[in-house]
């Protein structure tokens, strides 16, 4: 197993994240860096996205040393953590539409996932109108 994954792995398993996705711009190359340890990341201004379903509750503490710890493995300016318990369900759709890269249990994982695009599906309509009646108003 390639260090890095096995170094996130045991990160996930320290702070009992459940799953672990990347997204974004540069989530390629996270996938990347973590099926090659001699990877080196190119110069970005763009920061690494990162989103985590964790169990409850997770620190504020818990957070910082987390993205510290994932700043270090990837050797990363910056990683933007996002919880999924925390985000709106547009913005969990976007992250499980990455590429998960741990899962506690990958049936429930699974499950979870599901259950994130019903909602943004549930939502959509709503979020329609609301962007709707937000661009009347300017």
């Amino acid at each position: 197993m390639n260090a890095r994954l096995n170094k996130v792995e045991q990160l996930c398993r320290k702070y009992r994240v459940k799953a672990l996705y990347v997204f974004g711009s540069r989530a390629a190359q996270m996938l990347r860096a973590l099926a090659d340890d001699s990877y080196q990341f190119p110069p970005s201004p763009s920061d690494l996205d990162v989103g985590a379903l964790t169990h409850s509750p997770f620190s504020i503490e818990d957070k910082v040393n987390l993205i510290l710890a994932l700043e270090t493995i990837f050797a990363a300016p910056r990683v933007d953590l996002f919880l999924l318990q925390e985000a709106d369900a547009f913005l969990a759709a976007n992250v499980i539409r990455g590429e998960r890269i741990f899962a506690e249990d990958s049936y429930l994982a699974d499950e979870y996932e599901l259950y994130v695009l019903r909602r943004a599906g549930d939502l959509a309509e709503l979020e329609r109108e609301r962007m709707a009646m937000i661009l009347q108003e300017t």
